[in-house]
């Protein structure tokens, strides 16, 4: 049994449904990666797997218990989230926003403790925040600012941690430092990541199993060369493209096809 599993679930808003009877299972100790096109059900998805969307219908399972009947800050030790486009309260410095991912493991009146500081440190230094420490948060790059988030949520220290387009306004460089910090973090620490992204190079790349959806279903879930070929790309893209080996991962690589010749 894996940690972190959906069953049956009916996923929406109100009364609008986006994903119905969606059945999937996060391996553990893996770099899981949710794929698929605009408006496909992938952020709805992630967010049943924290307290953020309760299911109208079916099951999301931590440890065999309902996700949603657990305590607050239980979950909140064991799953991260960095959240899609986060805003911080005005006038908060980058320090005082990244030690705010220490809150699950405080405790009434105890106070901020070394290992405390050391998890705000590593935190900064994993990301490349610790020269923006004194800075206020609204004054940084949308860049600088992810960067900050993602700061927050390893502060967290949650052996699983779910990261809703964490790529999103990086430029290319910073993009390949965060999936790389991803991957080390899980081949390290054994943490458990799902992440979003809209790049099937780089999920492709960097994810142990890839969760493709179409539609609000999930259509193919395994490894990156058994989901990612030319007829998944065709089906849940739309896209005509080759898919060859990528010539320094060894990972699929899809090429568009080229139609000016």
């Amino acid at each position: 049994m894996t940690r972190l599993t959906v069953e049956e679930a009916t996923l929406g808003y109100a009364d609008r449904v986006i994903c119905d009877d969606v059945s999937v299972e996060i391996p553990d100790g893996a770099f899981t990666v949710i794929v698929g096109p605009n408006a496909c059900g992938k952020s709805t998805l992630l967010k049943s797997l924290t307290r953020l969307l309760e299911p109208a219908g079916g099951r999301v399972l931590l440890d065999g218990r309902s996700l949603h009947r657990l305590p607050t800050k239980h979950v909140a030790r064991e799953v991260g989230l960095l959240p899609q486009g986060p805003v911080a309260p005005d006038g908060i410095r980058v320090i005082d926003l990244v030690s705010r991912g220490r809150y699950p493991h405080q405790r009434l009146f105890s106070p901020w403790t070394p290992e405390d500081e050391a998890a705000v440190a590593e935190a900064m230094d994993a990301t490349g925040t610790r020269h923006l420490s004194g800075r206020m948060v609204d004054e940084l790059s949308g860049g600088q600012r992810q960067r900050v988030w993602m700061a927050v949520a390893l502060a967290q220290q949650t052996p699983i941690l779910l990261l809703d387009e964490p790529t999103t306004y990086l430029d290319l460089s910073h993009q390949v430092e965060l999936l790389e910090l991803c991957r080390a973090l899980n081949r390290t620490l054994g943490s458990t990541l799902v992440a979003v992204l809209h790049d099937l190079n780089q999920a492709a790349r960097y994810a142990d199993h890839i969760i493709a959806m179409k539609d609000g279903a999930v259509v193919a879930t395994g490894r990156p060369e058994d989901v990612v070929t030319e007829s998944l790309v065709a089906d849940v893209f739309g896209l005509h493209a080759r898919v060859i080996l990528d010539p320094e991962s060894g990972t699929p690589l899809v090429i568009p096809r080229w139609s000016h010749g």
